[in-house]
């Protein structure tokens, strides 16, 4: 059966600073019973503490997070030197799913550079499945960037047939299409999606303040940064239809997620996603 649960990145503060056992503690409290590992550290004794909450707060892992390669000093498992051990954290959290949350920021600007991560994702996806491991691919908005009339997101699912997919429907509405329809177009291949909403927010007064005093370029960064992340429901986003037609679709975990909570405490935000979907009838998903 289908699962709502949650990414950890919107409480990867909770982790910095609670630990994970304690972290889990609470996202189980609000009734999610699995959790995508992202933004969260690692570690021998981050994993053993990680399944020791799993254990103790029943809660499973959907997915574990994993970069192609990582820039200089980002402390984060590759696939490119840390496939054996992406490979045992799986094994010890009892997930077979991996996700690459985006590609190298250099293959968007490169000449090819699309095409080569298609090919080396491939060769990783191929490898992991050898130990019964899919690998997935999360989109942000930038893969409806189009190169020669495509998208780069068709371009890389083409490219890269043994790789899946996981559709955050908030970047895909961000990038100017439809989450329905993509998520249409992609069925059975997202066996992985985001829940996170998208909210165009009031414009901060102090906008007209910067204006008046001939802040133009601070005024368009307050302009144009009321397009925000939103809890799910909060927004504008058509819910039914985004959960129906992953499911419909053959999606395994529903992740809710939010970026940014805007000073609001993450737990509260996970909270109202959560009580939005249960409103909508999808309480046993949890």
């Amino acid at each position: 059966m289908a699962r709502i649960g949650v990414q950890t990145s919107t409480v990867k503060g909770a982790f910095a600073q609670l630990g994970p056992y304690e972290a889990l503690r609470r996202i189980a409290g609000l009734g999610y019973r699995s959790v995508e590992l992202s933004q969260v550290p690692m570690t021998t004794e981050s994993v053993a503490e990680i399944r020791r909450g799993l254990d103790d707060h029943g809660v499973e892992v959907a997915a574990l997070s994993a970069m192609l390669t990582a820039p200089k000093g980002l402390a984060v498992d590759t696939l490119a030197e840390d496939l054996d051990k992406i490979v045992e954290d799986c094994r010890t959290l009892g997930t077979t799913m991996v996700r690459i949350g985006m590609l190298p920021l250099d293959a968007l600007v490169t000449p090819g550079g699309v095409a080569g991560f298609a090919a080396s994702a491939t060769t990783y996806a191929e490898r992991l499945a050898q130990e019964g491991i899919d690998l997935y691919y999360h989109n942000h908005h930038v893969e409806f960037a189009r190169v020669d009339g495509r998208s780069i997101l068709d371009v890389i699912a083409e490219q890269a047939p043994s790789l899946g997919l996981e559709l955050d429907v908030h970047w895909v509405h961000r990038g100017g299409h439809d989450p329905v329809g993509v998520l249409r177009r992609y069925a059975g291949r997202a066996r992985l999606v985001h829940l996170k909403d998208y909210r165009i927010g009031p414009l901060d007064p102090s906008a007209l303040d910067l204006l008046a005093a001939g802040d133009g370029a601070g005024f368009q960064s307050a302009f144009y940064g009321v397009v925000q992340f939103a809890e799910v429901g909060e927004g504008t986003l058509p819910w039914r239809e985004i959960v129906d037609t992953a499911l419909a679709g053959g999606a395994e975990h529903l992740l809710v997620e939010q970026d940014d909570t805007y000073g609001r405490d993450p737990f509260d935000s996970l909270a109202m996603s959560r009580d939005h979907l249960q409103e909508l009838g999808y309480g046993h998903l949890f």
